[in-house]
């Protein structure tokens, strides 16, 4: 389509099944948007809000996501092939099944490795305050 919807306020739109490939949806508004089997291969998404929106079976092949605002977003089952995801937040989305072949993700891994190391130190932490009240 390479529709311009660049910062279109979108916010809980129901754009089931719709035909975006191509879009310019940068820095839009998508807060709880219902995208699920949405076509957005090769849109770009650099800096949209997608907070809680459901991109579930969405096609988001080749999509620039680069700064997207996904936390807590649904994108289960959805074609990431190639997407470019890197500085965007993916906390508390649900990637379950999720294609992501190819996809740009280096920042994620960082973010990952240091949240795991974040919670072993707090289990460390915990077994110490543990081991101190047992010697009490």
């Amino acid at each position: 389509s390479g529709a311009n919807l660049r910062y279109a306020n979108l916010e809980g739109a129901n754009l089931e099944g719709a035909y975006l490939e191509g879009a310019d949806l940068r820095g839009a508004y998508l807060i709880g948007a219902y995208l699920s089997d949405a076509n957005l291969s090769d849109a770009n998404l650099r800096g949209a809000d997608l907070r809680g929106a459901d991109l579930e079976g969405a096609d988001l092949r080749y999509a620039y996501l680069r700064g997207a605002y996904l936390s807590d977003a649904n994108l289960r089952g959805a074609d990431l092939r190639c997407a470019n995801l890197r500085g965007a937040d993916l906390e508390g989305a649900n990637i379950e099944g999720a294609n992501l072949e190819g996809a740009d993700l280096s920042d994620q891994l960082l973010h990952v490795a240091k949240e795991a190391a974040r919670e072993a130190d707090n289990h460390d932490e915990l077994a110490n305050m543990a081991k101190r009240a047992r010697a009490r």
